[in-house]
């Protein structure tokens, strides 16, 4: 095969993958979250407490 052929072969088999991943039927959506669950509870939190532990490892390592 030359290098043309093999160019055109790679860009028919883009375009036919293109057509079969846009086919597919996205999958139902899940249940939804259970009311008053909230995610970012304690990212503040978790925030500080991480700024602290790291600038006091910087600290104490010089």
């Amino acid at each position: 095969m030359t290098v043309q052929n093999k160019r055109i072969f790679a860009s028919i088999l883009f375009v036919l993958i293109s057509f079969v991943c846009s086919a597919q039927t996205p999958p139902p959506p899940g249940p939804p979250p259970p009311p008053g669950f909230p995610i970012d509870g304690g990212v503040i939190i978790g925030a500080c407490v991480a700024l602290l532990y790291g600038s006091k490892k910087l600290l104490s390592s010089k």
